[in-house]
């Protein structure tokens, strides 16, 4: 089987809002300050995530208007 290069980029990030669905408002910690859509990633099913907090966010480069939320930033 061929193996499955990662394409995604990490990026620090804070929780802005919390939406329906488990999908929340993070906003990038760049220059440009954009905000994503993301929502925890399926091996973190215990992830509480709370506006404010600084988490990891994993975006595919083909839309970087969404996201997967990795971790908690300590």
């Amino acid at each position: 089987m061929p193996s499955m290069a990662k394409d995604s980029l990490e990026a620090d990030a804070r929780v802005v809002e919390a939406l329906p669905n488990a999908l929340f408002r993070v906003e990038l910690e760049t220059g440009a300050r954009s905000q994503v859509l993301a929502h925890v990633a399926a091996g973190s099913n215990l992830l509480r995530v709370l506006p404010g907090d600084p988490v990891v966010v994993e975006l595919m480069p083909y839309d970087m208007t969404r996201g997967r939320i990795v971790r908690r930033r300590s």
